[in-house]
């Protein structure tokens, strides 16, 4: 009998040590990152994707990872990234950034199919008195010297276009050229930011305000299509040589199309944000490619995110309305979690 309870009290105290393994750190499952830091570069310029990079930077931090945040213009971003000194990049807008992305394309590496998921729209916007007064329905019509003139007493338009550097504004510059317009309209490229500040006080005021834009966009909150501007369809499709587009730039159901256009012509089909990372980054983190390819939300998330932006654009705004999606969204985040954990 003293034999056999003393197999039994070993056999317990066995089960016993096993049973605290399991639930000590040491014993745990490692999370995926464990030990590791997400280094993410962040745009230059506000958006929506502002709230799309703190969904994504709490999603690592659950999944065990430290991250570290870089601001930069994503022009620079492609070297940094090629040449390993970062990571990541959440939202670059493609088919636009394209040219850029292929002359590193054997570093860096696009993930999942956008994190919009109808895709965005842009173009060029009129201000809505300006366009009804003189009957303005075509991006060419401003050809004509005497309508471009309704808009600008010397009869050169001002255009607000994208940043130096920004791809948008190269296709912005090969459309004029294409469709004869450089004689009557003069592209602006500054900060888009403080230039689209101006503008939108110009047609807030009735004055003429002609500009680029794209939609889900801040800019979009601050000057309604439809209401206090319209799209402004161009005569055809025109893209640089270099950049890659597989649809057509007429788009269906935009809203706020001058003349009430359906389909509406736009400056390219649509777009997206596409996350970009570096290839050796993604082999070595599973996880985080995965959570990539799952973190999209409809066109509606954006624009309210965007509407976000236009009323405070301050870091506790940005992380409140990220916090408050998650919140809202609990089930659906949870379940991106335990994706990206499984594919370790």
């Amino acid at each position: 009998m003293a034999a056999s309870w003393t197999g039994k009290t070993g056999s317990i105290f066995a089960l016993a040590c096993a049973g605290f393994l399991a639930l000590s750190p040491a014993g745990a499952q490692s999370l995926p990152g464990e030990g590791r830091t997400v280094r993410i570069a962040v745009g230059d310029t506000l958006g929506a994707t502002r709230m799309h990079d703190h969904i994504l930077e709490t999603a690592f931090r659950k999944l065990g990872y430290k991250t570290a945040e870089t601001q930069i213009n994503p022009t620079l971003f492609f070297q940094a990234a090629a040449l390993g000194d970062l990571d990541m990049l959440s939202g670059l807008n493609f088919p636009q950034r394209e040219p850029q992305f292929k002359t590193v394309e054997k570093q860096l590496a696009t993930i999942g199919d956008g994190t919009i998921i109808e895709g965005g729209i842009n173009g060029y916007l009129i201000d809505k008195k300006t366009a009804d007064a003189n009957n303005i329905t075509q991006l060419d019509q401003l050809k004509d010297p005497k309508i471009a003139a309704a808009l600008a007493a010397d009869g050169k338009v001002n255009l607000i276009n994208c940043d130096p550097g920004w791809s948008c504004g190269d296709v912005v510059e090969y459309q004029l050229d294409k469709f004869g317009l450089k004689n009557t309209i003069k592209s602006v490229r500054g900060k888009y930011e403080a230039l689209m500040a101006e503008a939108i006080g110009r047609a807030l005021r009735g004055e003429p305000t002609l500009y680029y834009a794209w939609s889900p966009s801040w800019v979009m909150d601050k000057l309604v299509p439809g209401k206090d501007v319209v799209w402004l369809p161009t005569p055809f499709d025109a893209v640089p040589p270099n950049l890659k587009v597989s649809t057509s730039a007429l788009v269906s159901g935009v809203k706020g199309c001058a003349g009430g256009q359906d389909p509406c012509r736009m400056a390219l089909g649509q777009w997206n944000y596409m996350p970009v990372a570096n290839r050796d980054f993604l082999a070595k983190n599973p996880a985080i490619r995965r959570f990539l390819e799952l973190a999209r939300y409809p066109r509606d998330t954006w624009a309210k995110w965007e509407g976000v932006i236009a009323a405070d654009s301050s870091p506790r705004a940005i992380r409140a309305a990220g916090d408050s999606w998650i919140k809202e969204n609990q089930t659906l985040f949870d379940g991106w979690i335990a994706e990206a954990t499984a594919a370790r």
